[in-house]
């Protein structure tokens, strides 16, 4: 959850860089406030696969300084 439909969309394209494919949802798919990215694993993604889509969100997760925030924080930072 991002809360916020711009940092869901740049989140998203950042991932996308990294090799990840990512979908940032925002009003009016979600709710108004409720902006997040949506992932999908299936059972051909192997471990290498896991750990580099964890690496990408940590990596990403780092530049938008969100990673441990919480929503309140996040809120703050960005807005929703």
């Amino acid at each position: 959850m991002l809360f916020n439909a711009k940092l869901a969309q740049d989140f998203s394209k950042d991932l996308f860089d990294l090799g990840i494919y990512a979908i940032g949802f925002f009003f009016p798919v979600v709710p108004q406030g409720a902006a997040r990215i949506r992932t999908q694993i299936s059972a051909g993604h192997e471990m290498h696969h896991l750990e580099k889509a964890l690496d990408a969100f940590i990596q990403v997760g780092k530049k938008y300084d969100i990673l441990g925030k919480t929503k309140q924080e996040i809120i703050e930072m960005y807005g929703n």
